[in-house]
């Protein structure tokens, strides 16, 4: 298949893994966010800021855009972007964790 042919659309999939470190500051920032969002609606706001306030994994949600993982890549332009996130057990040691698994390679 010529290059012509071929899609000019790539899906990029990223899985992070963040530990909250100082929860004030995340939700701090994620209000603080919120509050300069000239776009948002204030019946929205309201309630952005109350669910920021209750979930950790909702300020983050806030301050993470996906735009912002390539706007400074040459040659690219984001056609289409979610994102979502949640709070998880995490186990380190844990085989279900090994995200070298899916490429068949060991650590």
């Amino acid at each position: 298949m010529s290059t012509s042919e071929t899609s000019r659309f790539v899906r990029l999939r990223v899985d992070l893994v963040l530990e909250v470190s100082d929860s004030d500051a995340l939700t701090g920032a994620a209000l603080e966010r919120i509050a300069q969002d000239e776009y948002m609606p204030d019946e929205e706001r309201a309630h952005a800021g109350a669910a920021v306030r209750e979930d950790e994994a909702e300020a983050l949600a806030y301050l993470v855009d996906p735009f912002d993982l390539v706007s400074d890549v040459p040659g690219v332009e984001l056609a289409q972007a979610s994102w979502s996130s949640e709070p998880i057990e995490y186990d380190p040691d844990s085989v279900e964790w090994d995200l070298d698994e899916e490429d068949g390679e060991e650590r």
